[in-house]
């Protein structure tokens, strides 16, 4: 019994900071553009290496 007076608010305190992670990452931008790593790794660098 002891154990769960702790345990329970521990998983309270750990998904409430997992849901500000998460919408601190949706205010910041995070999501905007989920598509756009994947076309870019398509496209070749037409710089060559620098001297």
């Amino acid at each position: 019994m002891n154990g769960l007076l702790m345990l329970i608010p521990l998983a309270l305190a750990l998904g409430l900071i997992g849901l500000g992670a998460f919408l601190w990452a949706l205010k910041s931008g995070q999501f905007d553009d989920l598509d756009g790593a994947a076309h870019r790794i398509l496209f070749d660098d037409d710089d060559g290496p620098k001297a």
